[in-house]
């Protein structure tokens, strides 16, 4: 692929030579892919830019909405989740801001962060201080105490928590100012633990946790502020006690059932799947010194995770796309799409990962190459249903654009 950035022209750019998949529809279209002013101002005409626009030639790649990440992790920056809460945030925030260029490089032009995240990283990024994916951040996730948010080993009598991913807090009148604390400081959603999880140390996994008074108050006040909650949640038992006291995005949901899948279809959540976790956990754990107890609850997540999205999509749950990559797995980023392409094929992994995350989202400008639309795109070297490895192959060839200049 070629770049002729024609420096004369600020803020038009036309991708030629190029099919286009516009986020939805099963069949590509040709291109060229027009943009002025960082929005998409025409597909499949050529549109009057003037002289000077950046030119780039796909030499018949294909262009797509750029991905967007719904469960990504910044700070996530070990496998250890003491070692992240004991850590400086200045370290932490250093290191994350390599993770949002790597993620950005990849052709993730936004990413939802769902344990993590503050107004000081979020003002630099928006300022243009850091490469990186437009972004959305939760703040630290809540947890009860004993809850998946919770890092200390049971025979701890201390706490090394800074607050950097989760914060331990139980009740509902200290759960309401936390809530309102994230909103404050400019939180897109709220993060809850509502079931056990696969790094901390001494939760069992399928236990609902957090108390139904208390999930309601942290989701009355995310709607009170136009906004929602995500949940962290494996079990059926935890996902219906998510979903009906107003929970929106089911994280993970690796071990749904029918009942549980339905009753996400009646209450209008979405289910966030990140099997990319899973499989790079049960390839690399030993290798990266995860604990024993964490490698064990992985492999009886491991498998489930696929069922459970075919198990949404029969009951018509919107299935979204995150990878959830702590410490060094987050180079296996790409890899989430190979996955969840196994299970729904690549024109419905792509849909997940961009039209279906940005409703999620409630930024529907993004996640689709149409007139109007943001122009966050990724062009790749060939045709996405046909060399479906052009999207995670580390080798191949992208370019990525955000707001409608080439990163």
């Amino acid at each position: 692929m070629l770049v002729n950035d024609g420096r004369s022209g600020p803020g038009t750019l036309i991708v030629t030579n190029v099919t286009v998949f516009d986020g939805e529809s099963a069949e590509l279209v040709d291109g060229p892919v027009a943009v002025r002013d960082g929005r998409i101002v025409s597909v499949g005409d050529t549109a009057d830019l003037g002289d000077g626009a950046v030119v780039v030639d796909a030499e018949g790649g294909t262009v797509l909405p750029g991905l967007i990440d719904a469960h990504c992790h910044p700070y996530g920056i070990s496998l250890d989740m003491v070692d992240i809460e004991a850590s400086p945030l200045s370290y932490i925030a250093i290191v994350a801001a390599g993770r949002l260029r790597n993620a950005l490089r990849r052709g993730f032009t936004t990413i939802r962060d769902v344990a993590g995240g503050e107004a000081g990283l979020a003002k630099a990024i928006a300022e243009g201080r850091l490469e990186a994916p437009r972004y959305l951040f939760t703040g630290p996730a809540l947890s009860q105490t004993g809850g998946h948010g919770d890092p200390r080993p049971a025979h701890w009598d201390t706490c090394p928590c800074h607050s950097h991913t989760t914060e331990v807090v139980d009740g509902v009148d200290p759960l309401r100012r936390a809530v309102r604390e994230r909103f404050r400081q400019g939180a897109h959603a709220i993060k809850i633990m509502t079931s056990g999880g696969v790094v901390s140390l001494t939760d069992p996994i399928r236990i609902p946790q957090y108390s139904e008074d208390e999930i309601r108050a942290v989701t009355a006040e995310a709607a009170r502020r136009g906004s929602y909650v995500a949940a962290h949640s494996y079990s059926p038992e935890a996902i219906v006690h998510s979903v009906r006291n107003g929970v929106r995005s089911i994280e993970h949901g690796n071990l749904l059932d029918s009942a549980s899948a339905a009753a996400m279809a009646e209450y209008g959540a979405f289910l966030i799947p990140t099997l990319a976790a899973y499989d790079a956990i049960d390839r690399r754990g030993v290798e990266l010194g995860m604990a024993a107890v964490s490698r064990a609850k992985n492999r009886e997540v491991l498998d489930a995770g696929r069922q459970a999205i075919e198990l949404a999509v029969a009951a018509g749950v919107p299935v979204g796309f995150g990878t959830d990559l702590m410490g060094e797995l987050e180079e296996e980023q790409l890899n989430g799409l190979r996955l969840q392409s196994e299970v729904l094929g690549i024109l419905d992994t792509l849909r997940c990962a961009t039209s279906v995350n940005a409703r999620l989202l409630g930024l529907e400008d993004l996640g689709a190459v149409r007139p109007g639309a943001i122009a966050d795109l990724l062009v790749v070297s060939g045709n996405p249903s046909e060399q479906p490895e052009c999207l995670w192959d580390p080798a191949a060839q992208r370019v990525v654009i955000q707001g409608g200049r080439v990163v």
